[in-house]
């Protein structure tokens, strides 16, 4: 209906439930985001934009939306007539960061031991053993590539999707500092320790002492961070 009361005609193929294609920015946005997790831009190195617009054949405004996205999301740091730089986490921010991704996961292994039934077990200790099979072969990478799929099945038989995208957004930052806790000596044979309690937990099944494991798994893991920065 226009102005005068008469209806208007859109042109053909152009409706107001029309899907539109992602804006260029959000592909760039994801294309960054996958090499700061796979650490091929590093934390703390400054963002080249001229090399980055060069590769990807794009002008400099998609790149500056999608480093807004990235900072938004705790990922980049920009800097006023500086640029941005990768986040590099400090002692604070984790010390900040673990003690809410232990209550947040600690909340999810509660639910998870209340919702227990025989294919949750079993998709639980299926995880469980490959963690177990790691260990013993000392493959650090593949242990902490199942121990994010033991914690996101746990999150996932809780099935409580506002919890699980909290502790998801939470993990994300995390991916800033990959592997760094596991490479401690004795610290991979601790982690076991800690998902043995809390697959026992989830057996009998005893919510209250699930919640308990878990967040103690989390913060000891903030401890190893924190000795192995010391060292």
């Amino acid at each position: 209906m226009n102005t005068r009361g008469q209806l208007e005609v859109l042109p053909k193929g152009d409706s107001p439930q029309r899907i539109t294609r992602s804006a260029l920015f959000e592909e760039v946005a994801e294309r960054l985001r996958t090499r700061i997790f796979a650490h091929d831009l590093p934390p703390g190195s400054w963002i080249d934009e001229q090399a980055i617009t060069a590769e990807y054949g794009i002008s400099r405004t998609p790149l500056r939306e999608a480093l807004k996205v990235l900072a938004s999301e705790g990922l980049v740091t920009l800097t006023p007539g500086r640029g941005c730089k990768v986040t590099l986490l400090t002692e604070q921010d984790l010390d900040e960061i673990f003690p809410i991704l232990a209550l947040l996961e600690g909340r999810c292994a509660y639910e998870a031991a209340l919702r227990m039934d025989e294919a949750a077990h079993a998709r639980i200790d299926a995880l469980h053993d490959a963690l177990e099979a790691h260990f013993v072969a000392n493959n650090i990478e593949a242990f902490f590539e199942v121990n994010q799929q033991f914690h996101l099945a746990i999150q996932e038989i809780a099935g409580n999707r506002w919890l699980t995208q909290l502790v998801q957004d939470t993990r994300q930052k995390l991916k800033l500092m990959r592997f760094h806790s596991l490479f401690r000596e004795g610290r991979l044979q601790e982690s076991l320790e800690e998902h043995r309690a809390i697959v026992a937990a989830l057996r009998q099944p005893d919510a209250a002492a699930a919640q308990v494991a878990m967040e103690n798994h989390l913060l000891q893991g903030r401890r190893a961070m924190g000795r192995l920065g010391s060292a």
